[in-house]
């Protein structure tokens, strides 16, 4: 009777191994079959075409200026194109413009050499490209799916092809504008007339201005120390921090930031967010100077426009 207990035993042990090994076989096959159905890619064409084409984005909108009556005018942006990918029937992509990116989806003719390229809909900014293919370069127009959402409901873009390449060399050039235009800020001024003696207060609209210490502080290349921060203006540091994100293609909401890199030919933005592409002595550069601007002062003057 044990013999027999002991024989019962084993028999339900090697049956309960091999259905086991069964479900393992066919778990397994099953999974096989999910990872071939899964590896099959849509091949990919045109490769040549990928890339970042960055130009001019220009509409008419309505113009108030600083003295006179609002008019209409051709109103210049700055907009990154960038095709990720083309297959026989569709086209994947985004495109950047005032900080703000959205992907694209659309398809490519080769016999006009023209893509047609829609932003997802889902954002008063979204609409649709139109554009054409020559060499190097993309022309078209852009239509706002909602045109009553935004100022200039119908663009126009010239780009050209360009390669971002990351560079801790890149700075801001000696010719460069140094005038934050985005912030003014309004002063109480006392005049006083010399013949007279008698003062006369007026309100006057000055912008903050950098230093050239912008063009000497590389926070890519060297170890920033508190002496070297220690007497520099809110905008320099701020200028010499951005210029870390500029050199990897971040693509700023700021209008004052995007009017400084943008002056120079080598600003490709291509994300949104490049945190992880910083080098170790970046970051340690950036929390410096983000403790100093905090502190910081501004210089402000006078200018015409």
């Amino acid at each position: 009777m044990k013999i027999l207990k002991l024989t019962l035993i084993s028999l339900f042990a090697i049956s309960f191994i091999a259905c086991k090994k069964d479900a393992k076989t066919t778990s397994s096959s099953k999974d096989s079959l999910t990872a071939k159905k899964d590896s099959v890619v849509v091949p990919e064409i045109y490769k040549e075409y990928y890339g970042i084409y960055m130009g001019d984005f220009a509409g008419k909108e309505m113009i108030t200026p600083e003295i006179g009556e609002e008019y209409e005018g051709e109103v210049y942006k700055k907009i990154s194109l960038k095709i990720n990918r083309i297959t026989k029937d569709s086209v994947y992509g985004q495109s950047i413009v005032n900080g703000n990116q959205r992907p694209f989806r659309g398809v490519f003719n080769e016999s006009t050499k023209s893509f047609i390229l829609d932003e997802p809909g889902n954002d008063k900014t979204d609409g649709r490209f139109e554009v054409k293919l020559n060499n190097d370069s993309l022309t078209g127009n852009w239509n706002a799916f909602n045109k009553s959402a935004v100022k200039a409901p119908v663009k126009t873009l010239k780009l050209i092809k360009k390669e971002f390449v990351y560079n801790p060399n890149f700075m801001l050039s000696e010719d460069n504008d140094l005038i934050d235009w985005e912030n003014p800020k309004n002063f109480v001024e006392k005049y006083t007339d010399e013949e007279t003696g008698k003062t006369e207060s007026y309100t006057a609209s000055k912008n903050r201005i950098a230093s050239d210490a912008v063009f000497k502080l590389n926070a890519s290349k060297q170890k920033l120390t508190e002496k070297d921060l220690k007497n520099l203006r809110k905008l320099d540091l701020e200028i010499i921090k951005n210029s870390v994100f500029a050199r990897h293609g971040y693509s700023f909401k700021k209008a004052t930031y995007r009017n400084f890199f943008e002056q120079t030919d080598w600003y490709i933005p291509v994300s949104n967010n490049v945190d992880n592409d910083l080098s170790p002595m970046e970051k340690e550069n950036v929390a410096l100077l983000n403790r100093f601007i905090k502190y910081a002062e501004d210089k402000y003057d006078s200018f015409g426009r």
